[in-house]
């Protein structure tokens, strides 16, 4: 019998996509539907399945919430070593992408505080858009920045080559790559490494999540970025089978952890 950790592994790595087309549910229509159980969202469909939860989940709304409650409720039933504690999932390797507003301090002392929330509100629709579009989990939004998780059940195996793409689609859509100045300066960092992913928290609140140095190495990447600039670590370039030549190189150093990257063209 497998452990916990192995059906989480499975799951997230991808190993179960075949899963979705057996469903049952994906007789009943109609488009679009859950990429895990093919549950529908429309109606009419959607329509008899939405009082049991089968709707959008929020950090992806092409899985279905009943999936996301489902894999937390399996968390609750894992022993942790701390009462009340709950964590739950695996170490995969997975793509990570952050991207963050540059100078928004200053930003906001020069505007209305009217003005600079509705800047940051269509930062956070524009970026849901992009990231949603890529089948990046949104793992979260703190402040100015946002932060995609690019898994293989999701993107399939070339999620570092997703997350490219989606670096380059936010940016352009932030308003860089053209002429004149982008309506949101961001700088931006792609990083492929092996992360804890899945369900942290407590009985009374938990949320999914990644954990581990490479989140702290796209993080710490991200934010030597200039506006304008994609940061690429030459993990993700090689997952991705992505050329290096005629591109900038940097060597960094990430808070004590050195790191090779090049400046990934924005369009």
């Amino acid at each position: 019998m497998s452990t916990a950790e192995q059906e989480w592994k499975a799951l997230l790595s991808g190993a179960y996509a075949d899963r979705s087309q057996r469903s049952p549910l994906r007789f009943i229509p109609s488009n679009p539907r859950c990429k895990l159980c093919r549950a529908p969202f429309r109606a009419p469909g959607g329509l008899v399945l939405r009082p049991f939860g089968f709707t959008p989940w929020s950090k992806n709304p092409n899985i279905c919430g009943r999936c996301f409650k489902e894999m937390d409720m399996h968390a609750k039933r894992c022993p942790s070593p701390v009462d009340g504690e709950v964590v739950a999932g695996a170490e995969v390797e997975l793509s990570m992408l952050f991207a963050d507003v540059r100078g928004s301090s200053k930003i906001a002392r020069q505007m209305p505080v009217s003005e600079f929330t509705h800047l940051m509100s269509r930062f956070y629709e524009v970026s849901k858009d992009v990231l949603f579009g890529a089948d990046a989990i949104v793992e979260k939004f703190v402040g100015d920045e946002v932060v995609g998780l690019f898994l293989p059940f999701m993107t399939g195996p070339d999620h570092a080559g997703v997350a490219l793409k989606a670096a380059q689609d936010l940016l352009l859509a932030t308003g860089h790559g053209g002429e004149g100045a982008p309506w949101a300066p961001l700088g931006a960092a792609v990083h492929t490494g092996t992360a804890f992913v899945g369900i942290v928290g407590s009985r009374g609140s938990s949320d999914f999540t990644a954990l581990g140095d490479p989140m702290n190495l796209t993080a710490h990447l991200a934010s030597q970025a200039a506006i304008g600039e994609i940061l690429v670590t030459d993990a993700a370039m090689r997952s991705a089978a992505q050329p290096l030549d005629g591109l900038e190189h940097r060597h960094l150093s990430l808070k004590g952890h050195p790191a090779d990257a090049v400046v990934y063209p924005v369009s």
